[in-house]
């Protein structure tokens, strides 16, 4: 599966964005659980949110809780990270990622994903 991330920016705190990533490929999205990951300039690669492959399970970082929502369109192939209340520390290249058979305990980890975007950029402003 190719994924394409969009919809990063530059945005004043406390503003919001919608993040999508759309899936292509012979493989079927709808096997896949997704996950948003982001990495900060001299930073590792971090956790943010992931849903499950029937988009009834999502789970989210505790930095980002209450303020990002994971969502997918199984019929659209895509992912979508709303993120409101952005803060400056929210600030980093934010990548979508698939992989299949993840356990709810590995959901949060890169390695166990096999299928990555290109990133996008989201930048907060204080």
């Amino acid at each position: 599966v190719q994924l394409q991330a969009s919809g990063g920016g530059l945005v004043q705190a406390g503003g919001s964005l919608r993040l999508s990533c759309a899936a292509s490929g012979r493989s079927t999205f709808s096997r896949y659980s997704m996950g948003w990951f982001r990495q900060a300039p001299g930073k590792e690669r971090e956790f943010v949110a992931a849903i499950f492959r029937s988009g009834g399970t999502t789970f989210s970082a505790d930095s980002v809780k209450g303020r990002f929502t994971i969502s997918r369109d199984n019929a659209r192939n895509t992912l979508y990270l709303q993120m409101d209340s952005l803060k400056p520390e929210d600030t980093a290249v934010y990548y979508c990622a698939a992989g299949q058979g993840i356990i709810q305990s590995s959901i949060r980890t890169p390695r166990q994903y096999d299928y990555w975007g290109q990133g996008t950029q989201v930048t907060v402003s204080s």
